[in-house]
């Protein structure tokens, strides 16, 4: 179900920078966009630190 509601959100980055009204908004498409990727890859540091600590 999930999957089917992810597949209606995707958006178009590169419509959305060609109707950028200024250049501000294109950064703030381009870091929208990266945002969930620096979390999860943020997400995964932690969680391996905390494991290698946890086993030493």
């Amino acid at each position: 179900m999930n999957l089917f509601i992810a597949l209606f959100q995707q958006v178009d980055i590169e419509e959305k920078i060609n109707n950028a009204p200024d250049n501000g908004y294109e950064i703030g498409v381009f870091i929208g966009s990266m945002l969930p990727f620096v979390i999860l890859v943020a997400l995964a540091y932690l969680m391996y630190r905390y494991n290698k600590k946890r086993n030493q």
